[in-house]
Protein backbone atom coordinates (compact mmCIF):
# COMPACT_ATOMS: atom_id res chain seq x y z
CA UNK A 1 0.00 0.00 0.00
CA UNK A 2 2.88 2.11 1.09
CA UNK A 3 4.27 1.87 -2.85
CA UNK A 4 0.66 2.68 -4.13
CA UNK A 5 0.36 6.04 -2.04
CA UNK A 6 4.13 6.83 -2.87
CA UNK A 7 3.54 6.26 -6.76
CA UNK A 8 0.24 8.48 -6.75
CA UNK A 9 1.90 11.24 -4.16
CA UNK A 10 4.41 11.44 -7.31
CA UNK A 11 1.79 11.69 -9.86
CA UNK A 12 -0.46 14.25 -7.77
CA UNK A 13 3.27 16.49 -7.43
CA UNK A 14 3.66 16.21 -11.13
CA UNK A 15 0.18 16.76 -12.18
CA UNK A 16 0.30 20.20 -9.49
CA UNK A 17 3.93 21.52 -10.88
CA UNK A 18 2.60 20.92 -14.40
CA UNK A 19 -0.70 23.02 -13.56
CA UNK A 20 1.51 25.40 -12.33
CA UNK A 21 3.28 25.76 -15.23
CA UNK A 22 0.27 26.26 -17.28
CA UNK A 23 -0.78 28.60 -15.20
CA UNK A 24 1.33 31.71 -16.51
CA UNK A 25 -0.63 30.81 -20.10
CA UNK A 26 -4.21 30.21 -18.86
CA UNK A 27 -6.98 32.40 -17.94
CA UNK A 28 -8.71 32.24 -14.44
CA UNK A 29 -11.70 30.34 -15.74
CA UNK A 30 -9.23 27.63 -16.97
CA UNK A 31 -7.41 27.84 -14.41
CA UNK A 32 -10.45 27.14 -12.01
CA UNK A 33 -11.86 24.24 -14.20
CA UNK A 34 -8.25 22.54 -13.96
CA UNK A 35 -7.88 22.66 -10.09
CA UNK A 36 -11.93 21.16 -9.97
CA UNK A 37 -10.77 18.80 -12.44
CA UNK A 38 -7.54 17.56 -9.86
CA UNK A 39 -9.93 18.05 -6.89
CA UNK A 40 -12.13 15.58 -8.42
CA UNK A 41 -9.83 12.93 -9.51
CA UNK A 42 -7.79 13.06 -5.98
CA UNK A 43 -11.17 12.77 -4.06
CA UNK A 44 -12.42 9.87 -6.08
CA UNK A 45 -8.62 8.34 -5.67
CA UNK A 46 -9.02 8.73 -1.56
CA UNK A 47 -12.38 7.24 -1.99
CA UNK A 48 -11.46 4.51 -4.14
CA UNK A 49 -8.52 3.99 -1.65
CA UNK A 50 -10.78 3.80 1.52
CA UNK A 51 -12.94 1.34 -0.70
CA UNK A 52 -10.11 -1.29 -1.56
CA UNK A 53 -8.50 -0.89 2.16
CA UNK A 54 -12.15 -2.64 2.61
CA UNK A 55 -11.90 -5.59 0.58
CA UNK A 56 -14.32 -4.05 -2.26
CA UNK A 57 -12.16 -3.99 -4.94
CA UNK A 58 -15.12 -3.74 -7.69
CA UNK A 59 -16.81 -0.44 -5.71
CA UNK A 60 -13.10 0.72 -5.60
CA UNK A 61 -12.65 0.65 -9.17
CA UNK A 62 -16.28 2.40 -10.35
CA UNK A 63 -15.54 4.98 -7.74
CA UNK A 64 -12.33 5.68 -9.32
CA UNK A 65 -13.75 5.15 -12.86
CA UNK A 66 -16.26 7.25 -12.37
CA UNK A 67 -14.21 9.99 -10.75
CA UNK A 68 -11.58 9.83 -14.25
CA UNK A 69 -14.50 10.32 -16.32
CA UNK A 70 -15.82 13.17 -14.11
CA UNK A 71 -12.12 14.46 -14.01
CA UNK A 72 -12.27 14.21 -17.33
CA UNK A 73 -15.49 15.86 -18.72
CA UNK A 74 -13.91 19.07 -16.35
CA UNK A 75 -10.31 18.93 -18.48
CA UNK A 76 -12.27 19.04 -21.83
CA UNK A 77 -14.30 21.62 -20.57
CA UNK A 78 -11.09 23.51 -19.43
CA UNK A 79 -9.88 22.96 -23.37
CA UNK A 80 -12.77 24.73 -24.44
CA UNK A 81 -11.98 27.57 -22.67
CA UNK A 82 -8.30 27.81 -23.84
CA UNK A 83 -9.08 27.42 -27.08
CA UNK A 84 -11.78 30.01 -27.45
CA UNK A 85 -9.71 32.45 -25.90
Amino acid sequence: MKIVLDTRTALIAAAAAATLGLAACNNPADDALEQQADATEQASDAAADALESQGLESQADAVEATGEAKADAIEDKADAVREAN
